[in-house]
């Protein structure tokens, strides 16, 4: 079976060699000689050769006779070639002799033609090369220039208008193959400059943002000055961004400044102005690098690569600028350096807003905005509460308006800036009461709780310029004399003021109204009173060691700054321009906060009092029974006319209570007359405690002098208490029915 395989194959191989071209005969022979059976093969192949070689011998023999009479009449034909050939030999000789001068003038003609066809075609040639060469002498001079934007415009019209019309040239290959490197040079050289820039504002935002935030400074108090002096004036800011609009690119179609080659991004400007003036952003930047690689990437088709790596760069840099120190919240500087920062960097990105067409959009840089103020918000928040320094707070505040005053010149909301203003208000009010109660307590410690003698004209009037006094009665005395209160009243009273000054200071510039200040200024005022100077009030009675003597006078004191309290209104209703009778405006609270530090005084003289008496009582078992001395007569227990002796001084200390000159000075018929009113001079006086104290006068009276009635006077005096009893006890029923 495998003979008969072989023998075929060997057949096929046999046909194939026959019928092949003898070039294409090595890959048959090498089927051969892969085989196993070369050697059959051979043996086929001779067998073949031998099978031809008889049929050519059979052909040759069947046409031979027919090749020996074609040789016969080839041997007739050569001698009439012979023949034939001496003629044209002959005949050429002839015209080539002739031709001779003929082939000399043709020659000459050729030649001409082509000198002449070269010459043209050289001309064409170099009328199509010279321009190439001149554009990339232009685009290297270009190059060394690094005026990139127009060497890319070059670079453009020489790939597709020069060099097709030049032909294929070696030069021109060359300068096409280079075409491509000088595009990525220029773009890769862009984009390094684009880098320099970036990082140079970035570096250099404080010094934009403080210059931004100085010329809005500068604006705002133009703004204040306008009305005084009313002249024409244009802002710095819009006659660079209008001239920046109307130079637009300079004659290459270069965007940018003058100084286009600076490309750090940051120019040295110098106060070259005559007036003065602020410089803007954009004379310290240098822009130029940011348009320049706009135009080179929108030229190059890669804008949209170029806008994604822009914002995305400037996003990260946002992030940066947002973040603020660790210790921001410890200097003012610390809050003016990254606010500095902050409006550094959307100044640029307003700046390229305007100046670019796309780069940066409306959408986008509210967005960057939003991002910033939300971090912004936060930060502040988080920083501002560790600060314990109201003026620190103050000029925070101060600040804060001013930055969002330029970042709002620049078409930046900035509502949220303000509301968070009004959060730090209550954390100031905060502060301003902890200094304050420290204030106060220092003030009631280095108080001597004594009436403040003046010698001199000059003297009252320092003290009425503190506080408002008004006492005609006490105006009439001569020099010397005293002032019923102690150094306490008129230090707390200005202390007072200061404070609402402190409260109004932070109120300005925040866009509120004249009722909104009024009525954050008296709800900070009223916690002032109730909590704070209601506290160390308390503190200064409740404190160990306090005197009958001391405790008067606070009465006495905390009297007149009742009584000074509508000064307080109308010192606030000045400062606001609000009127105190407006609706809805509110009240002070110091009438009573200070009733109530009088009736803790008060309270505190009771307990202080019985606890004396008590003491006299308890140094001995005291007997009732008045002692006998030697003569017989009765006498008073020492013990008992120690404590009689103790009352009658401390009862002097208080007829210095304006409590009682409703006895002392028998002024009843005020008393009854404005008995409910809130302006009552007597309005702690409780009519049964007044109506008790006349009932035991009269009882007193009465035991102690039997022989009262014969006297006239004491007559006129029994009666007259008896009045008074009587209507009293009418007040009192028509007061409780």
């Amino acid at each position: 079976m495998a003979s008969i395989e072989t023998a075929a194959e060997h057949e096929r191989i046999l046909r194939e060699i026959e019928s092949t071209d003898t070039n294409c005969i090595g890959p048959t022979l090498r089927s051969v000689y892969d085989g196993q059976e070369h050697g059959l093969f051979m043996e086929k192949l001779d067998v073949r050769i031998r099978n031809h070689d008889r049929e050519i011998e059979k052909m040759c023999n069947h046409h031979f006779q027919g090749f020996v009479d074609s040789i016969t009449e080839l041997l007739k034909v050569r001698g009439e070639a012979q023949k034939l050939k001496s003629q044209v030999t002959e005949t050429n000789r002839r015209l080539q002799d002739d031709g001779k001068e003929l082939i000399n003038s043709m020659e000459e003609l050729k030649q001409c033609r082509v000198q002449q066809r070269n010459i043209a075609t050289t001309i064409d040639k170099l009328t199509h090369c010279l321009p190439v060469l001149e554009m990339y002498s232009r685009l290297q001079e270009q190059m060394r220039a690094k005026r990139y934007y127009p060497a890319l415009r070059t670079l453009e019209q020489l790939e597709q208008t020069c060099l097709p019309r030049a032909g294929q040239y070696r030069f021109c290959s060359i300068m096409a193959e280079n075409i491509p490197k000088l595009r990525t040079q220029i773009r890769d050289t862009a984009m390094t400059q684009l880098r320099d820039f970036l990082e140079s504002i970035r570096k250099h935002s404080d010094k934009i943002g403080e210059t931004a935030i100085k010329q809005a400074q500068l604006q705002r108090s133009l703004d204040s000055s306008i009305s005084m002096q009313p002249r024409a004036l244009i802002g710095r800011r819009g006659r660079k961004l209008v001239a920046a609009a109307m130079t637009g690119m300079d004659s290459d179609g270069q965007g940018g400044s003058p100084v286009s080659e600076q490309d750090s991004g940051i120019l040295d400007v110098e106060d070259e102005d005559e007036d003065d003036e602020v410089p803007g952003a954009q004379d310290l930047v240098d822009f130029s690098p940011v348009y320049r690689c706009l135009h080179i990437y929108t030229v190059l088709g890669l804008r949209d690569v170029f806008e994604n790596y822009y914002r995305k760069q400037r996003r990260k840099q946002a992030r940066l600028v947002l973040q603020p120190h660790s210790n921001m919240h410890e200097t003012l500087e610390g809050y003016r350096r990254y606010f500095n920062q902050i409006v550094g960097f959307f100044v640029v990105e307003d700046h390229v807003l305007h100046t670019t067409q796309g780069l940066v959009n409306r959408a986008y840089v509210e967005e960057l905005w939003e991002l910033a103020l939300s971090k912004i918000v936060a930060a502040l928040r988080t920083h501002s509460s560790y600060c314990d320094d109201p003026n620190l707070v103050l000029d925070l505040k101060n600040l804060i308006v001013l930055f969002a005053d330029t970042l709002q010149g620049y078409g930046f909301p900035v509502s949220q800036l303000f509301d968070m203003l009004l959060e730090m208000r209550d954390q100031y009010g905060e502060i301003l009461l902890k200094k304050w109660n420290i204030t106060f307590r220092q003030v009631l410690d280095q108080d001597n709780y004594s009436p403040i003698p003046v010698s001199t004209e000059q003297e009252y009037r320092h003290y009425t310029s503190q506080f408002p006094l008004q006492d005609p009665e006490l105006e009439k005395l001569p020099f010397p004399k005293k002032l019923p209160f102690s150094e306490f009243v008129p230090k707390v009273y200005c202390q007072l003021k200061e404070f609402i000054y402190a409260c109004l200071k932070y109120s300005e510039d925040l866009h509120l109204s004249s009722t909104e200040v009024d009525d954050m200024i008296r709800k900070s005022t009223n916690l002032l009173l109730t909590r704070t100077l209601s506290h160390c009030l308390q503190y200064a009675i409740k404190k160990k060691n306090v005197g009958l003597a001391e405790l008067v006078q606070v009465i006495i004191n905390t009297t007149h700054l009742e009584q000074s309290c509508h000064f307080l209104e109308e010192f606030i209703s000045n400062i606001t321009n609000v009127p105190p009778d407006t609706v809805n405006a509110t009240k002070l609270y110091g009438t009573s906060t200070f009733k109530d530090a009088r009736h803790a005084a008060e309270a505190e003289i009771y307990t202080s009092l019985n606890a004396k008496i008590d003491q006299f009582l308890q140094l001995a078992d005291y007997d009732w029974l008045a002692a006998v001395q030697g003569g017989g007569t009765l006498t008073a227990s020492d013990y008992l006319i120690d404590l009689i002796a103790f009352l009658k001084s401390t009862f002097s200390v208080f007829t210095n209570l304006p409590l009682l000159e409703l006895f002392t000075q028998w002024d009843w018929s005020t008393y009854l007359a404005d008995y409910g009113k809130p302006t009552c001079k007597y309005l702690r006086v409780n009519p049964h405690t007044a109506l008790a104290l006349l009932e035991k006068m009269r009882e007193t009276s009465r035991k102690n002098n039997v022989f009262a009635q014969f006297r006239k006077m004491d007559r006129d005096r029994q009666k007259l208490i008896d009045t008074v009893i009587k209507q009293l006890r009418n007040l009192i029923a028509q007061h409780h029915t």
